[in-house]
């Protein structure tokens, strides 16, 4: 039996369950780690400039295919603490990451040693498993157990603690009889299903709520089949968007208070049942459950058996993989569509398109300093189909998903519940460092862009390039609007006169300077005119300099957007698109 020490054994455990990178931080009681990465080889690293980056680095790595766990390093003490805001915004969002931190010795656990810190119990609510490892020969096993669990069931992130003298203590370990353990995932029955099938079929304006589930499984493309062989539309929620094209004619768009479109939510308040798979019944998605089941039956799916009635209690809840569930859905719907047992729904979908052709917001204005809409209109035309969004929270990603468009699975890369400021940047980058090739394009509000921007220093260092859209107000704009309800405008300014660029005339920080000084390329726009050739120019910076480039669009100070406290009560503050002039790039259909 081969003789290793207990983290040498844990670094090889990682390469075989598949790890060939990891984002993190160095310090005294971790290095035994480096150490051994160092020694073994085959896992690169990325050195983040704060913890708390390095975590949501994992978090974009994982969003980005099918398969991913990313992986981050701390030392003990503040640096597990930091990423406790990765690990809570991937355990929202069924994310697989795997946290790692260095620990005191265990001798010293329990006397106040410098940074030793019970970091375990501190994870635990935001974790499937937070552990810290006592006996060094029980380290790959730890390792491994944290692999199967974050890929069975409802995936979700792990930590696992290591006391240095843990880490250096020889082991026992064979390396070349280690096996990855079988995740276990929960199948839907023929029975469940075909019940699901009979109870859509018996209703007249069915729509499938697509959640992010679908994607997590890798089921998209099932989706997709079950919806065309059914003719049934379908409503993406905000994790779930892209599991079928914007520009397909089934999608009938998003719903929500927020994030959603109008003729989005005027189709779910026409339907008369819901299909829910892979999603969680969210409150910015469903505003008050009286409202959003008024009159409708619902059925969800869902991996995670207490999701079901955690909300509401559905007509029919049925405890499955997105993935499993799908395939039966697509078998039994084809054997019934053959015995012509199938309703048809043209005339529904039909509906839903003619709304999705004529219930849009004005997205083309000619003011200066710009409206929002207007960025996301210009981004429309300079970025493609293949384009991956990055986004986290704020006016900026309401608008955002708003007014773009997504055609593939993972190509919009959102912390959903958790929603902390600063997540952008990290994520971009982690999501860069998976995908060398996808067109990345990130969005930000100018306060999620200073919360880590120190991190844009990583994608000058490592060459990780992308395309950051940062539309500044110089406010914290999603809660001064939310303040409006308070009659108050209330500490959520960040305008002052900066002395050293008077040119902003009283926007503050100067990004572009500070963009710069970390080594990445900056432009500023105040034209609308100029938005896409600042785009193109923003291609060319990047394809040259392999590094992140940022355009800062300055727009007006106040513009509310689209919101309200129900999906039958959205308040609608600018002017609603009259024709195609007003909205150019919204997804239409020919009536």
């Amino acid at each position: 039996m081969a003789r290793m020490t207990a983290i040498e054994a844990a670094v090889e455990v990682l390469k075989r369950e598949g790890v060939d990178i990891a984002f993190g931080v160095p310090g005294a009681a971790i290095n035994p780690m480096y150490a051994a990465m160092k020694k073994l080889g085959g896992i690169d690293h990325v050195l983040a400039r704060h913890v708390e980056g390095a975590s949501h680095m994992a978090e974009g790595y994982t969003r980005t295919s099918q398969g991913n766990i990313g992986v981050c390093i701390g030392t003990s003490g503040p640096a597990g603490t930091d990423m406790i805001t990765g690990l809570y915004s991937a355990s929202a969002d069924s994310i697989p990451i795997l946290c790692i931190t260095g620990q005191a010795p265990r001798a010293r656990l329990h006397k106040e040693d410098f940074q030793a810190v019970d970091i375990e119990t501190i994870a635990k609510p935001v974790t499937k498993w937070a552990t810290t490892v006592l006996e060094p020969a029980q380290v790959p096993r730890a390792f491994q157990q944290a692999f199967h669990l974050m890929r069975s069931g409802r995936p979700g992130p792990i930590l696992i603690d290591l006391p240095i003298d843990v880490q250096l203590t020889e082991i026992e370990f064979d390396i070349d009889s280690y096996e990855p353990l079988d995740a276990y995932k929960p199948t839907a029955s023929r029975a469940q299903v075909e019940k699901a099938i009979t109870m859509l079929n018996d209703t007249n304006n069915p729509v499938i709520v697509s959640g992010g589930g679908v994607i997590n499984a890798g089921a998209s493309a099932l989706l997709q089949q079950f919806a065309e062989i059914t003719g049934i539309p379908v409503i993406p929620t905000l994790m779930g968007w892209g599991s079928i094209p914007d520009n397909h004619e089934l999608m009938a768009g998003m719903v929500g208070l927020q994030t959603a479109h109008r003729y989005g939510n005027a189709t779910l308040l026409g339907s008369d049942f819901v299909l829910g798979i892979g999603n969680r019944w969210a409150n910015r998605h469903t505003g008050s459950v009286d409202v959003y089941t008024e009159g409708r039956k619902f059925v969800h799916i869902d991996i995670e058996p207490t999701q079901i009635g955690r909300v509401f209690c559905p007509d029919l809840g049925i405890v499955s993989d997105a993935k499993a569930a799908l395939e039966l859905l697509v078998e039994v719907a084809r054997e019934w569509k053959q015995a012509s047992k199938l309703k048809d729904r043209s005339d529904w979908a039909g509906e839903c398109q003619h709304r999705k052709s004529t219930m849009l917001r004005k997205t083309h204005f000619d003011e200066v300093p710009m409206k929002p809409m207007r960025v996301y209109e210009e981004m429309n035309k300079a970025f493609d189909e293949d384009t991956c969004y990055v986004s986290t929270i704020g006016l900026s990603q309401i608008a955002a998903a708003q007014f773009l468009h997504v055609y593939k699975p993972r190509h919009w890369i959102n912390c959903g519940q958790a929603g902390p400021l600063g997540w952008t940047i990290p994520a971009a980058l982690g999501v860069r460092a998976a995908d060398p090739d996808r067109p990345i394009v990130a969005i930000s509000g100018d306060y999620d862009f200073q919360f880590m921007i120190e991190e844009l220093a990583v994608g000058a260092q490592f060459n990780l390039p992308y395309i950051h859209v940062v539309v500044n107000n110089s406010y914290l704009g999603l809660i001064r609007q939310a303040q409006r309800q308070f009659d108050i405008d209330y500490c959520v300014q960040l305008a002052f006169d900066n002395q050293n660029a008077p040119e902003l005339e009283g926007y503050g920080v100067d990004h572009v300077a500070v963009v710069e000084g970390l080594g990445c390329k900056a432009i500023r726009v105040r034209d609308p005119d100029q938005v896409g050739n600042a785009f193109a120019q923003a291609k060319e910076l990047m394809a040259k300099h392999k590094v992140p480039v940022v355009v800062e669009i300055m727009l007006e100070r106040v513009t509310n957007i689209s919101m309200g406290v129900e999906i039958n009560g959205v308040n609608e503050f600018e002017p609603l698109a009259e024709g195609s002039a007003d909205a150019p790039t919204a997804i239409t259909f020919n009536q």
